[in-house]
C-alpha cells in the first residue's frame, strides 16, 4: 500500500524529537495520514514550537489529525476554573506558559485557542480507533464519555462496538520494549506513549510512531 498511516504518541513539548521523527525517521509525505494522540504541551520546554509545527503541517496540506489529550483539556478548563488552573500549573502548565512567553493562559492568542478548542476526542479509520487515553467500557455508547477518552486507559474492551477494533492510544507512559511487545502479540489495545519527556528514566525518553499497515514502530 502506497499511502502510509501513522500515529504518534504524547509529545509533551519535545519539539526536537517530534521534528526529527517527522522529517528524518518516518519522512512524512503528503499522501500519508498522521494522527497525533494529544498531550502536545506541558512538562517539556517547547510546547509552542510543537503546536506551531502541527499547524504548519496542516497549512502545507499534510493530512494531519491532532486529537485532544488531558493536558489540553486541563489547560482549557483552567480558563474557567481556578482549581483546575492550579492543577494544570502543577502538571507542566508552568513550562507551557514560559514557552508561549505569557504569564497567564488568558493571554493566549485566539489562533492557539481555536486550535485547542477544535481538537476532536477520537479518530476512526477502517478497524482502527485512535484516542488519547481510552473509552468507558461500561456504557452503551462509549463515544459519549469525553472524560474517559482523555483520562482512562484500559488494556482490553468488551463493548460490542469495539469488537474487531484495534485501539491505539497514549496517556500512560510505557517502555519502548513494552510498546513493541504489544505489537508482536497483536494486542487489541496498543499504547504508544513511550514517555518522551522522561529521558532520565531507563526504557523511556522516546517519542514513538506506529505505521498501522506495516506494523512498523519507530522511536526517536
Amino acid at each position: 500500500m502506497n499511502n502510509r498511516f501513522f500515529a504518534i504518541g504524547d509529545i509533551h513539548g519535545c519539539f526536537d524529537s517530534f521534528k526529527d521523527l517527522i522529517e528524518n525517521e518516518i519522512k512524512l509525505q503528503k499522501n500519508d495520514t498522521l494522527v497525533l494522540l494529544g498531550d502536545y504541551i506541558d512538562r517539556g520546554l517547547k510546547s509552542k514550537e510543537v503546536i506551531d509545527y502541527i499547524i504548519n503541517l496542516q497549512e502545507q496540506s499534510y493530512t494531519v489529525f491532532p486529537l485532544i489529550g488531558n493536558h489540553e483539556v486541563m489547560m482549557l478548563d483552567s480558563l474557567k476554573n481556578e482549581k483546575t488552573k492550579e492543577l494544570w500549573i502543577q502538571n507542566g502548565g508552568k513550562e507551557t506558559l514560559k514557552s508561549f512567553n505569557i504569564n497567564s493562559i488568558s493571554e493566549l492568542s485566539n489562533k492557539y485557542l481555536d486550535f485547542f478548542e477544535n481538537l476532536p476526542y477520537y479518530y476512526m479509520h477502517e478497524n482502527y480507533l485512535f484516542v488519547h487515553a481510552g473509552f468507558n467500557d461500561n456504557i452503551i455508547n462509549p463515544f459519549e464519555d469525553k472524560y474517559s477518552m482523555v483520562w482512562h486507559s484500559r488494556q482490553s474492551y468488551l463493548n460490542p462496538l469495539f469488537a474487531k477494533k484495534i485501539i491505539i492510544h497514549g496517556h500512560r507512559p510505557v517502555t519502548t520494549n513494552f510498546c513493541n511487545q504489544q505489537l508482536k502479540e497483536r494486542k487489541q489495545v496498543i499504547n504508544i506513549d513511550t514517555g518522551c519527556v522522561y529521558n532520565d528514566k531507563k526504557g523511556y525518553g522516546k517519542l514513538t510512531a506506529i505505521e498501522i499497515y506495516s506494523g512498523i514502530i519507530v522511536s526517536k
